[in-house]
């Protein structure tokens, strides 16, 4: 029975019971159409935090929330949650703990997206398409047992990646092939030029998001794109150099110099710039390598071989996937020493950001590495910032944690390590950390962030 008709019924007094059947047959018509409230509605940028309450549940009602996101390549991710409504019948994320049996516990009021999971595996949630959102559904069914049970409620929300305003725009100038997002308003504003890792193409989602606070972001292909190289075998600075002078000269980005910001190989592609290319002020790489790894990089009469790899040393877990974390060279070693980036070169500031459960390679050694290389060379030592039990893929806020996935160069799904709490916490501290070094180097001012 609903809410108001069990208090209906622990009337004793005819006449009472009456009475009060008149203003309670409202209350239990409103309970039974509990409903889900989304703030901001309808839609919420992809790195803002996101309020979601159900409201119209029967006092301590238990219930389950399951969230349900589709890529555009049809592949599902879902999450699930157990609650207990408040004695209001309202259940407030931000107020409510989630009970042990779903996909997390605890007070977690964004816990149903950083906890999505695909329901193939070895599935990555990316965004290919920035200009349209992700879709999400909230169902919200009772009890706690095996779902689906009955459905109380639904709604839906949207997650996009522009703010009004900002202005996406396709590059392909000379050799270029990359996509520039700029703020609202008129600028000059800070530049950053942002590159991926092994995966090639021409991911935009972290540029866009990136322009939504101000920055004059160039999301940059170099590889596996268009007219690029199809594979990674050989890589020309030049390309880079020309992306970067594209930026300098540009009206809307704000000199004197520009910011790099990699991830994965994209990290050792930005430290490389650095160390070869005038104009860079910032770097910031993300499980970035310290050494050239996977591909000849050329740049005029110089050459750096890609760091050796011994695929002996790959390890398999209990399921057989793949743990390549001992699988490259010591960059300090014999001939390998030729791929370590001279990056005492570089005239700007580095900010290191490392998972320290990152399986794809030992980023904290080569973030110290660096640091003793600068500091060897009485450069500056730069900024690292360790996360223990977040892995390699550290992303925007509230991106779900990718544990394992296809490896393009492995070709087999490798583990990317991290655990999804403590990954998650990181992504958040790190969009912050990234932000606020941009700021301070790019804008010359410190930049106070908002927590999230």
């Amino acid at each position: 029975m609903f809410c108001a008709q069990r208090l209906l019924l622990r009337s004793g007094h005819g006449v009472l019971r009456r009475s009060a059947g008149r203003a309670l047959g409202a209350a239990a018509a409103t309970s039974m159409a509990p409903s889900v409230q989304f703030s901001p509605a309808p839609r919420s940028l992809f790195d803002e935090p996101l309020a979601i309450t159900v409201q119209g549940l029967c006092p301590q009602q238990e219930v389950t929330l399951r969230l349900s996101l589709q890529d555009e390549g049809g592949e599902l991710f879902q999450s699930c949650a157990r609650y207990q409504a408040e004695s209001s019948g309202e259940l407030d994320l931000t107020r409510s703990p989630a009970l042990l049996g779903g996909s997390f516990s605890g007070l977690e009021p964004m816990g149903l997206l950083w906890s999505l999971q695909p329901q193939k595996p070895f599935k990555r949630l990316v965004k290919r398409d920035v200009q349209s959102p992700f879709c999400l559904e909230l169902e919200v069914f009772e009890g706690h047992g095996p779902l689906p049970s009955r459905l109380l409620a639904r709604g839906a929300h949207e997650r996009g990646f522009l703010r009004d305003g900002v202005r996406r725009i396709p590059v392909r100038e000379g050799r270029i092939r990359a996509t520039l997002f700029l703020p609202p308003k008129d600028g000059p504003f800070p530049g950053i030029i942002d590159i991926y890792g092994t995966g090639g193409g021409l991911p935009e989602y972290r540029a866009s998001l990136l322009a939504n606070h101000g920055f004059a972001t160039l999301a940059l292909a170099y590889y596996g794109y268009e007219d690029l190289p199809k594979d990674m075998k050989e890589f020309h600075l030049e390309y880079f150099e020309e992306a970067v002078n594209y930026m300098l000269q540009h009206s809307q980005v704000k000199g004197p110099g520009i910011g790099l910001l990699g991830i994965s190989k994209g990290g050792d592609l930005c430290i490389s710039m650095a160390s070869f290319l005038k104009g860079i002020t910032a770097t910031v790489t993300i499980n970035g390598s310290v050494a050239n790894v996977g591909a000849v990089l050329r740049y005029k009469d110089i050459t750096i071989p890609p760091l050796g790899f011994n695929q002996k040393r790959i390890k398999f877990d209990k399921s057989g996937i793949a743990d390549i974390v001992d699988v490259l060279n010591n960059p300090l070693e014999g001939p390998d020493r030729q791929s370590f980036i001279p990056l005492e070169n570089a005239e700007g500031h580095f900010l290191f950001i490392v998972g320290k459960d990152d399986h794809n390679w030992k980023s904290e050694f080569f973030a110290t590495e660096a640091s003793n290389r600068l500091q060897a060379h009485g450069k500056e030592k730069p900024e690292i910032v360790c996360y223990p039990g977040a892995g390699h893929y550290i992303e925007p806020p509230f991106s779900p944690m990718c544990s394992a996935s296809m490896h393009l160069l492995v070709g087999s799904p490798v583990i990317w390590g991290g655990e999804p709490k403590a990954h998650s916490v990181a992504q958040v501290d790190a969009w912050q950390q990234i932000q606020a070094f941009f700021h301070k180097h790019l804008n010359g001012k410190q930049c106070v962030t908002p927590k999230l």
